[in-house]
């Protein structure tokens, strides 16, 4: 796993993080994390026969997914002593993804004291845009465990 923190302790909490996605949803998609950093998330998956829908190519769900991984890790790394979930989430499908590296990129565009906005898009490793969407993420309670 290749990371570009932009610091120590993002690095720490990034660790802790990947630690406690072991055996989780997040595991069983088999995300690989690129780049994690407060300014940019970039994440990879290698498209497996289960991804795909009945008509051979990426299910919708699993794009949504990664859309909502990416832009919770993003919203997690901003803000490390708080625990943040999805409550709204929406995605456009703009092209079908088919079986082979998908990149995906997300960012934290605005936040107020308990509330961020998210943007992020599914790309594959050829760089056709197949899927964009938009989150926001609330600000639930602090972390029981600090970084």
């Amino acid at each position: 796993m290749s990371l570009k923190p932009v610091t120590e302790g993002q690095e720490k909490w990034l660790n802790t993080l990947t630690e406690r996605a072991r055996g989780t949803f997040w595991d069983f998609i088999g995300c690989e994390v690129i780049e994690a950093s407060t300014a940019k998330v970039v994440l990879k998956l290698k498209v497996q026969p289960h991804h795909l829908n009945v008509i051979g190519i990426v299910h919708g769900g699993v794009l949504a997914s990664l859309l909502d991984n990416a832009m919770g890790l993003a919203t997690m790394l901003l803000r490390p002593h708080e625990n943040t979930v999805t409550s709204n989430l929406n995605v456009n499908f703009v092209a079908p993804m088919k079986a082979e590296e998908l990149v995906v990129t997300a960012e934290v565009i605005h936040q107020s004291g308990r509330s961020l906005t998210c943007t992020g898009k599914v790309e594959s490793s050829s760089g056709v845009l197949g899927t964009i969407g938009t989150g926001t993420f609330r600000v639930v309670s602090p972390v029981a465990v600090m970084p």
